[in-house]
């Protein structure tokens, strides 16, 4: 299988996909395949038919079919690294359906993929015959950094460098990456916003590939910008359709609907990918919180970046350059990286591209957007708690405040809401949802919210207030490939 870049013909196989990240020309490895009706014949109903793990064995063999042996590698990236080996639970609340993506290591979604990724990485260099070391380099709006490091730290060949956002993630989210052990991992913070720290990190690709190369290093990254991040995060889809049908909320082909809450764009794309593999998606609903670019988006066809930027509760979500939005496109110009590429220029440039009305008359066939204010975002935390007893962050109540609005709406599709992290890594938002005083510590917040709620504090949450921080680098943007440089 080739996997094709999404700005020009430059193609390659899965494993040296997995192994660059974004394409060298700057754009985002796609499958060719998921233009075509059915993708390869993929037995979505056999699929349903298995457990978690064994489901994502048969997606990422068929998704990444280059790797040897993925029996194996699925099974020690997941046998009992999760609280159960379901790995996503699906809870019903209300009248919705939760997923809860923030069973693994880390308590956040992206363990699903990124407690894979680097065992990917490490066949993909054994089996490509790679001579040079592995150099990740990742920006991250709060849960990648930790979820990254946690997968990759001590791994043989590969080296991690995290940046996140200087003051933008949560004084949980920081302490999870400074006080990451291993002898292969660094983290520095970044004077300004997430966007900031992914502008920075690309032009380091653009930057210093040859220089890395030069010097015995592979660039890569963990971000969903590396197909080897995004591919693991369909299988949870698969999942909360088969827990539906087995509950009886749905009957085998009927359509269910999904709201994401958003920011990369990754997530949800993911869904998109299930679809195309023959998933009955029904509308995937892309919620955004204040920064609501990406509601704007698919409401007028216009994608523009030159807008107020606002810090929220909801940080990991707190982005205006959505970079996995560069695959839809793609795809729903039927595989015109020409096109593709003329829009990624104008984004670079001037801040800004349209969609012509028929791009986005196909588009809105799958999608649809939303948006949640803080206050709305704070309201319903307090609600669902009050009326159902359930616990949620502050992503997956933006998730949840827009999923209600589609029921009010249409409420013939049974509807998951994706939960993406662990309330407990937002105690000071949390509580000040829920009319507590919400003054001092995070760490005493976090009792304070077991105390207030009962529900139990992830153990690797739990210890993290006796580590100590290992990391305390806080760099400019324009100082990021020098500090990759020196680091190497």
């Amino acid at each position: 299988m080739k996997y094709q870049s999404t700005r020009s013909s430059f193609s390659t196989d899965s494993l040296k996909a997995v192994l660059m990240g974004p394409a060298p020309d700057g754009g985002l490895f796609i499958d060719p395949q998921m233009l075509k009706p059915g993708y390869i014949g993929f037995d979505w109903k056999a699929c349903l038919q298995l457990d978690t793990i064994e489901m994502s064995k048969m997606i990422l063999s068929a998704l990444l079919p280059d790797f040897k042996d993925m029996d194996s590698l699925v099974e020690k990236a997941y046998r009992g690294r999760f609280e159960t080996d379901d790995l996503t639970p699906l809870v019903k609340v209300d009248n919705a359906w939760v997923l809860e993506l923030f069973r693994g290591p880390t308590s956040a979604f992206k363990d699903v993929a990124l407690s894979i990724l680097p065992r990917l990485m490490t066949a993909a260099v054994r089996q490509s015959g790679e001579k040079n070391n592995i150099l990740i380099l990742t920006a991250t709006s709060g849960d990648t950094g930790k979820a990254a490091l946690e997968g990759f730290h001590d791994v043989d060949g590969i080296r991690i460098i995290v940046f996140y956002p200087h003051n933008g993630v949560s004084l949980v989210q920081k302490s999870q990456m400074t006080t990451q052990e291993g002898s292969n991992v660094q983290v520095c913070a970044v004077r300004g916003n997430f966007d900031d720290c992914q502008t920075g990190v690309k032009k380091a690709f653009a930057g210093i590939r040859d220089y890395c190369a030069s010097n015995g290093w592979q660039l890569s990254s963990a971000n969903s910008i590396n197909i080897g991040r995004l591919a693991p995060q369909t299988v949870y889809y698969f999942a909360a359709y088969r827990d539906l049908v087995k509950n009886g909320a749905v009957k085998l082909g009927e359509p269910v609907d999904f709201c994401v809450p958003t920011g990369n764009f990754g997530d949800i794309l993911a869904g998109y990918w299930a679809k195309l593999m023959g998933l009955p998606v029904g509308k995937l609903i892309c919620a955004s919180n204040s920064n609501r670019i990406l509601t704007d988006f698919f409401t007028t066809g216009i994608y523009d970046t030159r807008r107020e930027f606002y810090k929220t509760s909801s940080p990991s979500m707190d982005i205006l350059v959505s970079s996995n939005l560069e695959r839809l496109l793609w795809l729903a110009v039927d595989g015109d990286s020409e096109k593709v590429a003329q829009w990624m220029k104008q984004l670079n440039s001037d801040g800004i591209y349209k969609l012509d009305d028929a791009v986005m008359a196909k588009l809105r066939k799958d999608f649809a957007a939303d948006c949640c204010t803080e206050a709305e975002g704070a309201a319903s935390i307090r609600a669902v708690w009050e009326k159902n007893g359930y616990l949620m962050d502050p992503h997956t109540a933006v998730a949840w405040t827009c999923a209600r609005r589609a029921l009010e709406k249409d409420a013939s599709r049974p509807m998951v809401v994706l939960s993406t992290a662990s309330p407990y890594k937002f105690p000071h938002s949390v509580l000040a949802a829920l009319g507590k005083d919400a003054g001092g510590d995070e760490f005493a917040l976090m009792d304070k919210l077991h105390e207030i709620s009962g529900v139990p504090v992830p153990a690797n949450l739990a210890g993290l207030k006796d580590k100590q921080p290992r990391f305390s680098t806080v760099i400019d943007v324009d100082s990021i490939i020098n500090y990759v440089k020196e680091s190497l």
